[in-house]
């Protein structure tokens, strides 16, 4: 047997059905997150305005951490793919261990981080106090679901890299049901468990970032994946392939990270308008967050597949690849945004807060609806980006876009005292910033000779 036939063929085809193979299990691996909180907010709704606002704070805060991980699952996601579509296989394990060593030690990072600083940061940010003891008390049990989190994004690195992104459901079901059910339990006191309310939701997402993490491990092992690719094989420190993946992943976590901090100063602005505003905004968040997975799903196949065919040689494909998966993501986002305004009070409704709260939501949902459709075309130009390899270029992009971002709400917000609605449409600024110098990235052709 000679050394090629040992491995599968891991590059990638320019059609629809391919892309599609791709973004459907990534689109429900990336709804676990916002399923999690989505569920969080409808039980914790039950517990009063307050819960559902403080929800907002909280959530908010973990996700930035979150996309930490994130922009290292993008960087390592991104040199896999481009290993894939050179063919060479027997790389691919070294640059998955090295990531998940990078990925423990952010991980405790971030969690000192929230135990010692953040209450501080909370305390100083927050007007009401007991949204400060609320908010400190869930992140400190919360954040531990980190560790379990950044691990399961390395395995998702590996599968989607690797055009195995059909295993990614099993894991992600996993943890939807665990969280479900948990949230009910301990957040009300079911099934025998304490009734723990506020923080039950953050044992109950603990819990279920363990289980998603668990059951992907299984899959991995049982379905041979770690033996084809040579996992565990070369687990030693590579201090080659360590500086790779910090070169290709740091600009892409420091703009993940700028985005989201951008997102909770937003938040605390909105704290500064009264609970309702808040909880309202919240509830926006939800609703961004899980229809926008459609479009993170394919933003992710973006960078993907683009990372393939230029290891393949493809350079003069990649605007035909990008055009192809952007008209499928604005197809989603289309179809979400009218489903959305024909019918908002049945998405405004699951949280149980009553009529007026529905009626003063409503505007709002409308612009949020018009910002998905503008980021279903913006992020799939910007994720181009990521997939040429100049992870430098995504971070200078978000900077600038980030600026202008946090200018116009802390004016909108803070100076005018304007409505929410107004604020939001910040969301119109940002996604229209974001995709101008992508856009231009791109086309101008200056990727072409970049190397990895």
């Amino acid at each position: 047997m000679n050394e090629k036939s040992k491995h599968p063929d891991l590059r990638v085809i320019i059609s629809n059905k391919q892309i599609l193979k791709i973004a459907m299990p990534i689109a429900a691996a990336i709804a676990v997150p916002q399923i999690n909180f989505i569920t969080n907010n409808i039980f914790l709704g039950g517990l009063g305005q307050q819960s559902l606002a403080v929800a907002g704070i909280t959530g908010v805060y973990y996700l930035i951490f979150a996309v930490i991980g994130i922009g290292l699952n993008n960087g390592l996601q991104t040199l896999i793919a481009r290993r894939a579509g050179e063919n060479r296989i027997d790389e691919i394990g070294n640059l998955f261990s090295q990531g998940v060593r990078i990925a423990v030690v952010l991980a405790i990072a971030g969690m000192l981080i929230t135990w010692f600083l953040a209450p501080a940061v909370l305390r100083w940010s927050l007007h009401d106090e007991q949204d400060v003891q609320m908010a400190t008390h869930f992140l400190s049990i919360r954040i531990v679901g980190l560790f379990f989190l950044y691990l399961y994004q390395m395995r998702n690195a590996l599968l989607v890299g690797t055009n195995q992104s059909k295993y990614l459901v099993i894991g992600t079901a996993s943890e939807a049901l665990t969280n479900i059910i948990l949230d009910y339990a301990l957040i009300y006191g079911k099934f025998g468990l304490p009734a723990l309310g506020f923080n039950g939701a953050a044992y109950a997402s603990v819990i279920a970032e363990f289980m998603g993490l668990f059951v992907i491990f299984l899959v991995i092992h049982y379905k041979g994946i770690s033996k084809q690719l040579h996992l565990f094989k070369s687990f030693y420190y590579d201090s080659g392939n360590t500086k790779l993946i910090l070169q290709q992943s740091s600009p892409l976590i420091a703009q993940h990270a700028i985005s989201i901090i951008s997102w909770e100063f937003f938040y605390i602005l909105i704290e500064h308008h009264g609970t309702r505003d808040l909880a309202i905004s919240n509830t926006m968040r939800n609703i961004f967050g899980f229809f926008g997975c459609f479009t993170w799903a394919f933003a992710s196949t973006t960078s993907t597949m683009v990372s393939n065919i230029i290891g393949q040689g493809m350079h003069d494909r990649v605007i035909e690849l990008i055009h192809k998966i952007m008209k499928l993501s604005m197809g989603f986002s289309i179809t979400v945004a009218i489903i959305v305004n024909l019918y908002p009070n049945i998405f405004l409704s699951i949280y149980g807060q009553g009529e007026e709260f529905i009626q003063a939501a409503i505007p709002v949902l409308r612009i949020v609806s018009v910002a998905l459709v503008l980021m279903s075309f913006s992020t799939i130009w910007l994720n181009a980006v990521t997939g040429t390899g100049n992870s430098k270029v995504n971070l200078l992009i978000e900077a600038c876009t980030i600026s202008i971002y946090c200018i116009y709400v802390y004016t909108v917000l803070e100076r005018l005292n304007l409505p929410i609605t107004i604020g939001w449409g910040s969301e119109w600024v940002y996604w229209t910033c974001m995709f101008i110098p992508s856009y231009w990235y791109i086309k101008s052709g200056k990727w072409k000779k970049k190397k990895l």
